[in-house]
């Protein structure tokens, strides 16, 4: 007679060898059915068993997240998330099957200037070619800045430090957080992962977008300004420990990334975003080796007042290099991520110095305060 091995038992085994499945918990990725719980069932399991890894084997659909976020965590902290990290000194991490193929700018280009060269933009869900966490779920409008966002992912406030850090780590690698375009707002309401709490943050070959393209040629619509604070990717809040960021993207948000000290980022790619990279402090040395950045209104800012509840302070900041598109000479929307400002530093925070080139455009980069920040064009050799 053969005995059938339980699904705990395969659970067990699976997580001794490091090959823990979101599959063994539920999880369909089948595009239809929630998955919400099972892949926080499996998250809680490892946790409790003292972190490890979950694996998220690709599927075409991805994995849908379509249960209403919870305001606050089973320790009765504050999160407002889909998907909640438990507090704990445990590591956790995310891992897909692949890594992600990074984003396209999405204007909404008018048919008579595309015909030879593009597609006419059109309303249509992103590509589906990287492991994705899906969300369907609009989250309620957060329009005062110093409150919370909701979003798909997040660890609740805890005791730690000046970040209220409740986690220790958490990494990602070969994943992207998709959250839903509401088409007839045209901006998000939900951001995609809210890690203030978190203490070290490693994100690699991942991305956070929108579901959706952000205009339709036929209907004339295109990306709004946000009345909601809605990020792409916060990383951890004051205090923090290390964050590192290897070729990551963010398109969509309000604001794409959100930093803080301690950032050693290799290659950051950030579209269609109203404020691409802002920095809430950074007394310890962050640097940046290569930025991408196409249509955004601002494409590095500093914080105004006490957004999301971080303290600003002085911002140490080394660029290498940022190659941006402004989107200024471009005579199509969405004009809320057309270039304003390449630096906006009002309160002459950033401390440091970038070097940006653009290809083709204006050749201007646009500068608001930064009196203490070294801004120069790359020069490239004839």
């Amino acid at each position: 007679m053969v005995s059938c091995t339980s699904t705990e038992q395969k659970i067990e085994e699976a997580a001794r060898l490091g090959q823990l499945n979101v599959m063994l918990f539920g999880a369909k990725g089948d595009g239809v059915t929630d998955d919400t719980e099972a892949i926080q069932r499996a998250i809680d399991y490892l946790d409790g068993r003292g972190g490890g890894k979950l694996y998220f084997p690709y599927t075409k659909a991805g994995y849908l997240l379509s249960s209403p976020a919870k305001e606050y965590a089973p320790n009765g902290r504050l999160v407002r998330a889909q998907l909640i990290l438990p507090p704990g000194g445990s590591t956790i991490q995310f891992e897909g099957e692949m890594p992600c193929q990074l984003l396209y700018s999405y204007q909404v280009r008018p048919l008579e200037s595309v015909k030879q060269h593009f597609s006419p933009t059109k309303f249509g869900t992103m590509g589906r070619s990287n492991t994705c966490l899906h969300s369907t779920w609009d989250a309620p409008e957060v329009t005062d800045s110093l409150e919370r966002p909701w979003a798909v992912l997040a660890a609740p406030e805890g005791d730690g430090c000046d970040g209220r850090f409740s986690r220790s780590l958490f990494a990602m690698k070969n994943m992207e957080i998709k959250v839903h375009f509401d088409t007839a707002k045209m901006y998000p309401t939900t951001s995609a992962a809210f890690l203030k709490n978190v203490s070290r943050v490693l994100i690699e070959d991942s991305q956070f977008c929108l579901d959706e393209q952000v205009g339709d040629t036929e209907l004339q619509k295109s990306l709004q300004h946000n009345p909601c604070h809605t990020v792409g990717l916060h990383t951890s809040g004051n205090q923090n420990d290390d964050q590192i960021l290897r070729n990551v993207a963010v398109q969509g948000f309000r604001y794409g990334f959100v930093l803080g000290e301690h950032i050693c980022a290799d290659y950051l790619y950030v579209h269609n975003c109203e404020e691409a990279i802002v920095f809430h402090d950074a007394t310890h040395l962050s640097t940046i080796g290569h930025i991408v950045a196409q249509h955004n209104r601002v494409i590095l800012s500093t914080t105004r007042g006490k957004l999301f509840g971080n303290n600003p302070d002085r911002v140490n900041l080394a660029v290498g290099v940022l190659n941006f598109e402004g989107g200024q000479t471009v005579p199509s929307p969405p004009e809320i991520s057309k270039l304003v400002y390449g630096v906006y530093d009002p309160e002459n925070r950033l401390h440091g110095s970038i070097q940006w080139h653009e290809p083709w455009g204006l050749g201007v980069f646009p500068v608001y305060g930064a009196e203490h920040f070294v801004i120069s064009r790359f020069a490239a050799q004839p």
